[in-house]
C-alpha cells in the first residue's frame, strides 16, 4: 500500500466500484462456494484525474478500457477477497502511473556514415543473391 502514496495521482477509492465474483480455475470446492475474485470498475470521465491524464488513458489501446471509458479489472490471483481487492487497485494505479508521466520527446539524430555504408552494402549483397536466383540465360 505504501507504493500508492508515492504515485503522482493516487487512486481515490470512492470513485471505484467493486463487486465480488466467483473465481475461475482450480481450487476445489472453494471455487464453487466463495466469491473471492474482485471485479473493479473505474469510470475515467467521472474521475477526479486531470484532463490531460484522462485523455491519455482514453487514448490507450488497452482491452481493459471499454468504449465508454470504464476501466474493468478482474483480480483473482489469491484465494482471499481483500488480497484480490488490493491487487486490483494496484493494477489500476499502475495503469494511471503509465500515462501520468508524458513520454520523453525524441531528439532526432542522423545515421552515421558507417551505418549508411553497411546498409547499402547489405542491400547490394541481398540484390545479388536475388539476381542469381533468376533463370540462367
Amino acid at each position: 500500500m505504501s507504493e500508492r502514496s508515492a504515485s503522482l495521482y493516487p487512486v481515490v477509492e470512492d470513485e471505484i466500484e467493486f463487486s465480488a465474483i466467483r473465481s475461475q480455475g482450480t481450487g476445489g470446492q472453494n471455487v464453487n462456494k466463495v466469491s473471492s475474485a474482485i471485479h473493479l470498475r473505474y469510470s475515467i470521465p467521472a474521475s477526479s484525474l486531470p484532463d490531460e491524464v484522462k485523455e491519455r488513458l482514453l487514448a490507450l489501446r488497452d482491452q481493459r478500457i471499454s468504449t465508454d471509458g470504464v476501466v474493468i479489472i478482474k483480480a483473482q490471483g489469491s484465494r482471499s477477497q481483500p488480497q484480490n481487492k488490493i491487487e486490483a487497485i494496484e493494477r489500476l494505479q499502475a495503469l494511471i502511473d503509465i500515462v501520468s508521466r508524458p513520454a520523453k520527446r525524441r531528439k532526432p539524430t542522423r545515421p552515421t556514415l558507417g551505418s549508411q555504408r553497411r546498409r547499402l552494402e547489405g542491400k547490394t549483397v541481398r540484390g545479388e543473391v536475388k539476381r542469381l536466383r533468376g533463370k540462367v540465360v
